[in-house]
């Protein structure tokens, strides 16, 4: 077999040209049976060395391939002999000697033709499973996908891989991301790409084909408490409770309304934006129970135009925009921070002056590591010396929380900054809820979209000393006092319900 596959071999490589196609379709076979053993080992996980193994070796594989049927034929040009000529010329009587099932070439060349195309089969294969794998998505392309790499791994799917949510079911979807990886990586390549890279994203799949695979909405019922802690700037970090009853329903139940009620299959819910950027809207369209469309229009924004092609029926990722790659608020990442002990609490000062290392700088990871750890220290070491001492331990596991805060959440060179991706779950700086429920919305009789509180949650506790402030009895006749009644009503009254 061996002596066959070397005379097949010489016979094939009829100049330079052939020769040289040889040798790449065979080094490049060997190489990949090799590097693809050292990863089923698990010596290789490095997802450059998988482009390697799955994309360049594979293509080198198939030029060469090509580089032998056009030497070929670029020699048989030349020389003016015909097929037939050049094949006993390279090829024994015995070889070409017919038979009832064929020469032995053309045994050969079947064998080997069958050989290639269950090789490229395996390797095409091998390479839309390996770029189907979170670590090629995120590493291959280290310097663009960085950040989403970075916050990927620290995020409630980060054991989902990208491809269930970025290219989602069937053929249709799979052409289309391969075309847009290609573009991609075009861009890449002659660095057409935008810093940072902007949103929203327009390629994903619909919600429904997505999301709802694992959240669908008949499920969404009942209500969830959710207790948030923010710290003060003071020297003991007094702590303030904010602690809301989430109403996650959908609207099936009866009396029951909530936050998935946008979603809900009963309701349909259409907007416009501004440029399309999901954040200012133009209009708002609510269905009705007869089918039609009752429109919200920005009393601020009458004049403006808009592409029809841009209005969008809202799903679940016009509120939860960062359902995976979730960058923080530098106030709230520290809060969580302290809550969860890595920021030891008892440490003076430590909600002012860890939020102001983390945000006194935006440059190179190294640099910023250095300054966080000179500002903490600096700041104990002239304020609180004995400190340095006593609680070296603390400041030192500060100084490196700090610093996994801001390699994880800010990107130089993609200039991702701190806000530079806001989070629409909530209504933090007028977005989130606030971009529609607001008095700006209005019908054609004036009447603002609703954008009472309760709809959505049962407040329990606003910025108070304790979390279920309003349960309790209100001490006083004030403002406060009656705002105090009624929401500790509206939450017994939701309750019962």
């Amino acid at each position: 077999m061996k002596k066959k596959y070397l005379n097949f071999i010489r016979g094939v490589s009829i100049n330079k040209i052939g020769k040289t196609g040889v040798v790449l379709a065979t080094s490049s076979f060997v190489a990949m049976i090799f590097l693809e053993l050292l990863r089923v080992a698990g010596v290789l996980t490095n997802a450059y060395m998988g482009l390697i193994t799955y994309l360049l070796l594979p293509t080198l594989f198939v030029i060469g391939l090509i580089l032998i049927p056009f030497g070929w034929m670029k020699y048989k040009k030349g020389s003016g002999k015909t097929t037939k000529e050049l094949l006993e010329r390279q090829f024994t009587k015995e070889e070409l000697e017919k038979n009832n099932i064929g020469s032995t070439l053309t045994r050969t060349v079947l064998i080997f033709t069958m050989a290639n195309i269950l090789f490229l089969s395996i390797a095409s294969m091998r390479m839309l499973n390996f770029m189907d794998e979170a670590v090629f998505c995120g590493t291959a392309c280290h310097s663009v996908m960085g950040p989403e790499w970075a916050t990927y791994q620290v995020s409630p799917h980060s054991r989902v891989k990208c491809v269930s949510c970025h290219v989602g079911e069937g053929v249709g979807a799979l052409v289309d991301s391969k075309l847009n990886g290609t573009w991609q990586m075009i861009s890449v390549t002659f660095d057409l790409l935008e810093r940072p890279i902007p949103t929203p994203v327009r390629q994903l799949r619909p919600a429904r084909e997505t999301c709802e695979k694992c959240h669908w909405p008949e499920k969404f019922y009942g209500s969830k408490i959710k207790s948030i802690v923010h710290y003060d700037n003071d020297e003991i970090s007094t702590p303030k409770y904010s602690t809301l009853v989430l109403k996650i329903d959908s609207g099936e139940e009866v009396g029951k309304s909530g936050i998935h009620w946008h979603i809900d299959k009963s309701n349909t819910v259409r907007y416009a934006s501004i440029d399309d950027e999901r954040e200012e809207m133009l209009w708002v369209e609510v269905k009705q129970a007869d089918g039609s469309f009752k429109r919200f229009t920005n009393r601020k924004n009458t004049d403006l135009e808009y592409n029809f092609d841009d209005e969008r029926t809202m799903d679940c990722v016009d509120c939860h925009n960062r359902a995976t790659h979730i960058y923080e608020n530098p106030k709230d990442a520290v809060d969580k921070r302290i809550k969860k002990g890595l920021l030891d609490h008892s440490l003076p000062f430590i909600k002012r002056e860890a939020y102001t290392a983390i945000t006194s700088s935006f440059t190179i990871p190294d640099v910023a590591n250095q300054i966080i750890q000179n500002h903490m220290v600096g700041f104990y070491r002239e304020n609180y010396p004995n400190l340095l001492g006593t609680k070296s331990k603390s400041i030192d596991k500060a100084i490196e929380t700090l610093q996994n805060v801001y390699n994880t959440n800010v990107h130089y060179g993609m200039n991702v900054d701190w806000g530079v991706y806001p989070n629409f779950l909530g209504h933090q700086n007028g977005g989130g809820c606030f971009r529609c429920h607001n008095s700006d919305l209005i019908d054609v009789a004036g009447t603002p979209i609703k954008n009472d509180c309760t709809m959505c949650h049962s407040i329990l506790a606003n910025d108070s000393p304790q979390p279920f402030t309003y349960l309790k009895d209100a001490t006083n006749e004030n403002r406060d006092s009656v705002m105090h009644e009624y929401l500790k009503d509206e939450f017994l009254e939701y309750s019962i319900k």
